[in-house]
């Protein structure tokens, strides 16, 4: 038998970067998971996640994570800084999760290539439709943590994703995946975590014309081997 490539997965956090896992673990041996918070190393950069959200995350996946330290104007850097990283454990490929716009692509493969990696995106230019039905058919739960509030009130903010919000989101002008902003999510559980992951709500607050939840795991964990790729 062949050995599946060695693989690292850009994470998010959200329903996106879990389905991109779902759809290739069985054909790469996954190993770490690349993240990128902000400067003080508070929040993650995508989805606002608390550092023990996406550390439970990893620990019930049974992957490495592998984090930065950034400003958005620092960003490439410094996931350029975690691709480094990853290839020393012998990864030849990085997992994204990007959907539909050729710009991410080309960025996910233009960084991927710099390190000497090749980029994998399973998701990309499969309808949103089919993906949220695949994500609510998929056993896993993706609880709602952001809301564009020109869409979605704070009332959305918690919920898991189900299959009939699909009308629903139609009728709003939202995108079932939240490919434009609409909605973010923290993955929970999933056929691939060891156990789920219990969160606690904390506070809700509007900025930058979107709603967001708060989350605090209830049960935390800090894999024992992480490694850090940090630009101020």
């Amino acid at each position: 038998m062949s050995r599946r490539p060695r693989a690292a997965i850009s994470w998010s956090g959200g329903k996106d970067s879990c389905a991109a896992l779902h759809r290739t673990h069985a054909d790469y041996d996954v190993v770490s998971m690349i993240t990128m918070f902000d400067e003080a190393a508070a929040r993650s950069r995508s989805h606002g996640l608390r550092p023990d959200i996406v550390w439970a995350q990893a620990e019930r996946l049974g992957l490495r994570p592998i984090t930065g330290r950034c400003s958005w104007q620092s960003y490439d850097a410094a996931f350029a800084d975690a691709l480094r990283q990853a290839k020393h454990d012998a990864v030849t490929h990085v997992i994204f999760g990007d959907i539909m716009f050729e710009e991410h692509r080309r960025w996910a493969e233009q960084m991927s290539a710099s390190a000497g990696l090749t980029a994998i995106e399973p998701l990309f230019g499969t309808s949103t439709v089919t993906l949220f039905e695949e994500w609510t058919g998929s056993g896993a739960e993706a609880l709602i943590v952001t809301a564009r509030a020109e869409f979605l009130d704070e009332t959305w903010l918690g919920r898991p994703l189900r299959r009939d919000m699909l009308d629903t989101f139609t009728r709003l002008g939202v995108d079932p995946c939240g490919e434009r902003g609409e909605y973010h999510t923290v993955v929970t559980s999933s056929p691939l975590f060891s156990r789920p992951l219990a969160v606690e709500a904390g506070e809700r607050v509007q900025r930058s014309g979107c709603w967001a939840l708060d989350l605090v795991p209830t049960e935390t964990a800090r894999p024992e081997r992480q490694q850090h790729a940090e630009r101020g």
